[in-house]
């Protein structure tokens, strides 16, 4: 065999490796988004036990993930990769924010920054969903509440100034949670002037029977 074939045949065989690598390391990043998603899910279902598992799960993989950058990080910081951390954050952020009622840091959760702003923006979504619920159960004070974080979600995230810009994909996703604050808030504003009519109807309704009851009879 010459030297050629020596060395075109290492070179086949690297690329072989190259290529199962990155198959299992790409199944694994569509896990840990599918697993992000899922918590949320249960997140929403109030199912938090459950959602820390499939936190817990993710986490792994995403150490494993970490471990063979260090000798192929041409394969493992693609896109999706950032998508599946962009999720995982989001998820995180999101769950300590329900069970604490505080913001995680990207070092807790082991997320870059880029990633992790970009999955607290997508937390205004989950905050519109959490709103809509509590209006659906008569709770408009909550709904309210609820409004007030996704404002302050979104107003920090403009403060960045200059960073605001080092941010790939962070113009669009603020642009999104603009318009979802809005909508969410005239959903709010809607409710609240139905409620009033509601009382002052129910007001008026008493108060007419009260003086009906009052009438002398004849």
């Amino acid at each position: 065999m010459t030297i050629l074939k020596v060395v075109l045949e290492e070179i086949k065989q690297d690329l072989m490796r190259k290529s199962q690598i990155r198959e299992d390391t790409h199944e694994d990043m569509r896990k840990i988004t599918s697993l992000s998603k899922r918590a949320i899910l249960l997140i929403h279902q109030k199912k938090q036990t459950e959602a820390e598992k499939m936190l817990k799960n993710a986490t792994e993989k995403i150490v494993n993930l970490q471990s063979l950058a260090k000798q192929y990080p041409d394969i493992i910081y693609c896109g999706m990769f950032s998508e599946a951390l962009q999720e995982y954050a989001e998820a995180n952020i999101f769950l300590t924010l329900i069970k604490e009622d505080k913001f995680v840091t990207p070092e807790e959760i082991n997320v870059p920054s880029i990633e992790y702003t970009l999955g607290l923006a997508d937390t205004i979504g989950e905050y519109r969903r959490l709103s809509l619920d509590a209006l659906r159960e008569g709770d408009v004070e909550k709904g309210e509440e609820y409004l007030k974080l996704m404002d302050e979600v979104f107003i920090e995230l403009l403060a960045l100034d200059e960073a605001y810009m080092l941010v790939p994909g962070l113009r669009r996703k603020t642009d999104v949670a603009r318009k979802i604050i809005e909508i969410t808030r005239g959903d709010i504003t809607q409710e609240v002037r139905r409620k009033n009519l509601e009382d002052y109807l129910k007001h008026f309704k008493t108060t007419q029977t009260k003086e009906t009851k009052k009438q002398p009879t004849k």
